[in-house]
């Protein structure tokens, strides 16, 4: 199974600001502007990037962490298979993922997803 990248997941009660400082201090882009979520990322290195969220649009909780992954389905059938908490059930997302948010034994929230089709 190949994971594509891990992205730390920041709470934040107004993301674009948190946005505008990193993309003013630290120069980064915004890659994704939803208005609840922004993402911001490096230019030079896809899989640097950051998720500030006020809320999830779908699910109860704000994850810690997002994990893009080639298969979300298997990673799903053996996150139940091993008795994991399930926190947010294997969705098709209007933004263009399919996910779902899995508790780690920490207590961490991971929202395990991939990208549909072309959209990337």
């Amino acid at each position: 199974m190949r994971v594509r990248r891990i992205v730390p997941d920041f709470h934040s009660p107004d993301p674009r600001a948190g946005a505008a400082f990193y993309v003013d201090v630290i120069g980064l882009e915004i890659g994704m502007d939803l208005g609840w979520v922004v993402t911001v990322g490096s230019t030079s290195n896809e899989t640097a990037q950051l998720i500030l969220m006020r809320e999830d649009a779908t699910a109860p909780v704000v994850p810690d962490a997002t994990i893009e992954v080639e298969d979300v389905d298997a990673v799903h059938a053996r996150a139940v298979g091993a008795g994991c908490e399930i926190v947010h059930p294997l969705s098709d997302e209007p933004w263009g993922v399919r996910r779902f948010f899995v508790r780690d034994p920490s207590g961490k929230v991971i929202n395990v997803m991939t990208h549909r089709g072309g959209d990337g």
